[in-house]
């Protein structure tokens, strides 16, 4: 009798566990949240692939950049684990890994069990220019040193579902730079960034800016103006396809 006890016991925790669902990865993507304070809309703006992650946060009314952070990511359980590449408020937190409880509730994403604010996934929209791009050097392409992940100085350009952002940092002493971002459209040869958010200046938002662009092979070969309406010529180098 004990012996059958024994056996059902088991066979119950068996079925248990099995009729638990396992917590699905967050679904490669772009996602949004919205929160209205007193002074402002506050925008969060989440980026992630099934390897790394960003997640920024800025103002619109009046237009303000509040933070962003981002790098590779693993998943344990419930939660997010994140060594960070970059974060903006190093100086202040201190905090280089970044943990975070997440789940879904009627098909949105919430963390931290904050389900005031649910991170709804925007439509796809696949692009010629979408990935991870890594800033290589000022063009012509004439054989010239290029920087990489073999350098702790990165300058990083993500493009997903119609949007980008761009984050200049140190990955050794997580010295933080600048970082832009919002909606583009790469079509035949033709690049058109819309800015909605820039750390370094504010005023900038609401700007559209226009370029050419060419890919060669797993580069991507940038020209045009700059934010400040100088000529420019950047190439770029895919990135071990953490969109991918």
């Amino acid at each position: 009798m004990k012996l059958l006890n024994t056996k059902a016991a088991a066979l119950a925790l068996l079925l248990l566990s099995t009729a638990l669902p396992l917590l699905a990865q967050p679904e490669p993507g772009v996602y949004r949240a919205t929160e209205f304070t007193d002074s402002a809309t506050r925008q969060y703006l989440l980026m992630v692939s099934d390897r790394y992650i960003l997640h920024t946060t800025y103002e619109e009314g009046p237009n303000h950049f509040l933070q962003t952070m981002g790098g590779f990511y693993t998943v344990e359980e419930d939660s997010l684990i994140i060594p960070l590449e970059f974060n903006s408020d190093f100086k202040t937190t201190g905090e280089n890994t970044h943990r975070v409880s997440y789940g879904f509730v009627d098909g949105k994403l919430i963390f931290n069990g904050n389900e005031s604010r649910p991170y709804t996934r925007e439509p796809g929209l696949e692009q010629d220019l979408d990935g991870a791009w890594l800033f290589a050097t000022r063009g012509p392409d004439t054989g010239q040193e290029r920087r990489g992940d073999n350098t702790p100085r990165k300058t990083l350009k993500f493009l997903m579902d119609g949007y980008f952002q761009w984050i200049a940092y140190n990955t050794e002493t997580m010295a933080f730079m600048g970082t832009g971002g919002g909606r583009y459209a790469a079509v035949d040869g033709a690049y058109t960034e819309l800015i909605r958010f820039f750390s370094r200046d504010d005023s900038r938002v609401g700007a559209e800016l226009n370029f050419e662009y060419e890919r060669m092979g797993n580069d991507w070969h940038h020209k045009g103006k700059n934010s400040r309406g100088e000529p420019m010529y950047e190439i770029w180098s895919l990135r071990g396809s953490p969109v991918d």
